[in-house]
């Protein structure tokens, strides 16, 4: 293990960890809305916010698929050190970390009709979390919240399988969005 592995995580790990949980709590909470999550230095070319999210929610019970270009040597120890999360194949996965184009999006666990949380959930790395090319609806949004999606139609069809499916956390640099499967997605 490099030494690099060893920097990065949270400065004051209880309380860093408890403000990312709450705001990861808040965007899952609160779909399409932009928030700040930091504290957290990974390695390139993992964002802030991403690892901010793998320190958080991440352990050595959360099986975790990251998408072969986003694995790094130095991104292998930073997780093994800082969470000892299992690396995994994607079927198997709990969450998953990549950027949209890089993560087979029908290998993840959707969960099942007697235990619909047995499902993964994604972080996708993006470039920006602006503009909106989408519109949302559902729980946690008074009328309708304008959102940047990798792509429209796989959350309309994840959207169809409810209560099945995946939830998704969006992240650029220090920022974060989620959608979880109960939202539903139209293109603006």
């Amino acid at each position: 293990m490099e030494m690099h592995a060893l920097s990065g995580g949270f400065a004051d790990p209880a309380i860093d960890a408890a403000h990312a949980f709450r705001a990861a709590l808040e965007a899952m909470a609160r779909p399409g809305r932009i928030a700040r999550l930091a504290g957290a230095c990974p390695p390139a070319p993992l964002s802030p916010a991403a690892g901010a999210l793998v320190l958080t929610l991440c352990d050595d019970t959360t099986p975790l698929f990251v998408s072969p270009a986003l694995l790094t040597p130095a991104l292998v120890d930073w997780i093994a050190f800082h969470t000892a999360a299992p690396l995994c194949p994607p079927e198997a996965a709990v969450f998953a970390l990549g950027r949209w184009e890089d993560l087979p999006l029908d290998q993840f666990r959707i969960g099942t009709p007697d235990y619909p949380d047995r499902s993964a959930t994604l972080i996708v790395e993006m470039a920006a979390l602006t503009p909106p090319n989408a519109r949302l609806r559902g729980p946690g949004i008074e009328t309708h919240q304008d959102a940047r999606l990798p792509a429209i139609a796989p959350f309309t069809a994840n959207r169809a399988r409810f209560p099945l499916g995946f939830d998704c956390y969006f992240c650029a640099g220090d920022s974060v969005a989620a959608l979880p499967r109960s939202t539903r997605v139209e293109a603006l």
